[in-house]
């Protein structure tokens, strides 16, 4: 009111020799941003002399673009009988500053001698309104035309070439800058560091922040934000440290950005220990953006309760705000509060979305995945690439191939290429890929491979595997030959698809060369999971000794399944010795899995070892090892139909063993005789069948 009441008197007064004081009276209404009060300003300037004055008049069109009011300003303009080069400019700023950028360019091309001014309030206006390649060409025509470029020139063309990630351009505008004055000037460091961050070369934009003179808290900021995103996040924490040593006021960008280092790195202390500075400082409490990525942090620590802390204090909450606690919620599977933080959303977006499909997709439920994408196209919500990675990681891991065809429809009505770029959708290809193969539809992940765009690391990784992991052995290595040719370097997924590759063919020699080459030649110390395919295929081969002598020569300790893949080889290869040594070392690790004692009670029961098979059985009741029911299920027209060992529960037992004894009763017809010497057939016999069986027996080992 009061600062009403002054404008009011002020304005008031005509009797002014100069039109300073007005112009003093609207650069205040510009600061505060009231449309009224400039519009009572030019009420009482319209009955001065100095009306028709230019100054005054660029003022007005200032303030009014200030303000908000583009009408105004434009009309303004309009009257003006005589222009100069600040009226232009005045508009053209107050164009750009309210989003009409069209219009600016139009007003732009009709004056007569733009300025430097003006030439750097376009360059600007493209990139704030991230039309890079347009201001990259104004950039070029200015320089051309040998306008002088200073500082404000040269970090919006490098704010251009961040958005387009152009380091090639990029490099060229810092060659000039290098040449300019302007080379020591911090703003210019500044934005050097974010472009180069924005580009992904971290060692250049170390070396630009090395290369400053004098540095202030943006500097440091591009820094730690630059570690942030791009890695290795650890980085960002020492920037920080440093940061403080010398003794810079830390901000809500600065806080924010550690934060989120620290969700990276799942560094719950010292996310903790930043916690606190932010509880200590008032200005930092009420922070939005920094307390998203409080709950962030602790959400990905699995510290749901702090999370919901954080939450529930911050005074103003955004869509990301819930967002995080949805993800938060999901990874540590509570999934019904998940969706009842969801569902309680006001407002939600696609990552909304995104977030709470991912969870139920890594949880295991992908039905719900499904039935949430479905509420998701019924609400006219765009999916996004991580969208249909999620919908087909759920298809795959439910392996139904007709719902994964139904989604890859959607892929493709959606328009996605398989390419990198600023919204790279490649590994939505890759989870297609990923989808057929684990559906048994190797033909159909190739059809995808052959047909992307352009193809990653994953997407090689993906086809050699499923082809492994398919039995089509000598087509994977084929696929990777392809892949070497290609000039894409192996890693250690890759070379377990190899080696998978390897032991589905019996190519023993060619799995020996790759297994010395992943050392040798790629610089890949193999793990867990590559010797465990070499014990495989050694073990199928017949090699059981070196298979065992590869065990306790790892460098790391041998789990179950490294030792479970030789005790199964031993049973096809009918050694008993060593099966029994294999298993003791099984039971060592984990003495309650069934695995072990069943394959050795079988390899004793081939040999007609019953007393020993009586003991193993003892045993296991003894320890209280119960053999999990072996289980299978088929779908007939969209129904899944579970089958257990010795199930009576199924509506159809009447038809199914029905035909069951038909069918024993032909094949013993033909000839069939019965394995007996094998624990999952001596479960699955019935009692008649048995009992000529346990006559050949003693009574002990008919025990179960």
């Amino acid at each position: 009111m009061a600062r009403h009441a002054r404008v009011k008197a002020l304005a008031g007064d005509l009797s002014f020799a100069t039109s300073s004081p007005f112009a003093k009276l609207l650069d205040g209404c510009g600061q505060s941003r009231s449309a009224r009060d400039a519009r009572r300003v030019h009420a009482r300037i319209i009955k001065t002399r100095f009306s028709a004055e230019v100054f005054i008049q660029n003022r007005l069109i200032d303030v009014y673009a200030r303000c908000g009011c583009l009408d105004d300003a434009r009309r303004v303009f309009d009257r003006m009988p005589e222009k100069n080069t600040f009226t232009w400019n005045a508009i053209l700023g107050g164009l750009i500053r309210l989003g009409s950028l069209d219009e600016a360019e139009k007003v732009f091309g009709s004056m007569l001698e733009p300025d430097q001014c003006s030439w750097n309030s376009m360059l600007s206006g493209y990139a704030q309104h991230e039309r890079f390649e347009e201001a990259l060409r104004c950039f070029g025509k200015m320089h051309k035309e040998n306008y002088v470029l200073n500082e404000y020139s040269f970090g919006s063309a490098l704010s251009a070439c961040a958005g387009l990630a152009d380091i090639d351009l990029g490099q060229q505008i810092q060659a000039l800058v290098s040449k300019s004055e302007c080379l020591s000037d911090v703003y210019m460091g500044s934005a050097l560091i974010d472009m180069y961050s924005k580009c992904r070369n971290v060692a250049c934009a170390q070396r630009a922040f090395d290369e400053m003179s004098l540095r202030n808290i943006v500097s440091w900021n591009s820094l730690i934000t630059c570690y942030e995103q791009n890695g290795p996040a650890s980085e960002a924490l020492e920037v920080f440290v440093s940061m403080m040593d010398c003794g810079f006021e830390l901000d809500e960008v600065t806080l924010a950005s550690v934060v989120s280092a620290c969700a990276s790195l799942l560094a719950l202390k010292e996310g903790m220990q930043i916690h606190a500075r932010v509880v200590k400082c008032d200005k930092f409490r009420n922070d939005v953006v920094l307390g998203n990525a409080l709950v962030d942090m602790y959400s990905k620590c699995s510290r749901i309760s702090e999370a919901r802390s954080v939450f529930d204090r911050m005074p103003t909450r955004n869509i990301v705000s819930a967002t995080s606690m949805v993800s938060g919620y999901a990874k540590a599977a509570s999934l019904k509060a998940a969706r009842v933080m969801f569902t309680r959303m006001m407002e939600k977006n696609v990552v909304s979305w995104n977030a709470l499909i991912a969870g139920y997709t890594q949880n295991g439920e992908n039905e719900e995945a499904f039935g949430l994408f479905r509420l998701l196209k019924r609400e006219a919500i765009e999916p996004t690439h991580y969208t249909f990675g999620n919908l087909l990681n759920a298809c795959a891991n439910l392996a139904d191939l007709q719902l994964g065809q139904q989604a890859h429809a959607h892929v493709l009505k959606h328009g996605f290429r398989f390419q990198s770029g600023e919204e790279s959708d490649i590994f939505v290809g890759n989870s297609l890929i990923d989808m057929y193969v684990k559906c048994g539809a190797v033909e159909d992940g190739l059809w995808v491979f052959k047909n992307m765009l352009e193809r990653d690391k994953v997407s090689w990784n993906a086809i050699i595997v499923g082809y492994a992991q398919n039995g089509y052995g000598i087509e994977a290595l084929e696929i990777f030959r392809k892949m070497l040719a290609s000039g894409e370097r192996p890693d250690r997924v890759t070379m377990i698809g190899v080696l998978c590759a390897c032991s589905h063919a019996g190519l023993v020699e060619e799995g020996r060369y790759y297994f010395k080459l992943m050392v040798e030649e790629y610089d890949l110390a193999p793990l867990k999971d590559h010797y465990t395919c070499m014990v495989d295929l050694l073990g199928r081969a017949g090699c059981l000794n070196e298979a065992q002598d590869l065990i306790e020569t790892m460098p790391m300790q041998a789990d179950a399944v490294v030792w479970g893949s030789l005790l199964a080889a031993c049973k096809v290869h009918k050694d008993i010795m060593l099966g029994k040594y294999v298993a003791e070392k099984l039971l060592e690790i984990d003495p309650s899995n069934s695995g072990p004692y069943v394959l050795l009670s079988n390899m004793y029961a081939e040999r007609k070892k019953w007393g020993e098979v009586v003991r193993i059985r003892k045993l296991m009741r003894q320890r209280g090892v119960v053999k999990q029911p072996g289980c299978s299920w088929i779908e007939i027209q969209g129904q899944v139909h579970v089958f257990i060992v010795k199930d009576k529960r199924h509506p159809s037992k009447g038809d199914i063993y029905s035909l069951l004894r038909s069918l024993l009763g032909q094949m013993k017809r033909d000839g069939y005789v019965a394995i007996t010497d094998d624990y999952e057939a001596h479960e699955e016999l019935s009692e008649s069948e048995l009992m000529s069986y346990e006559m050949e027996m003693p009574a002990d080992a008919a025990v179960c």
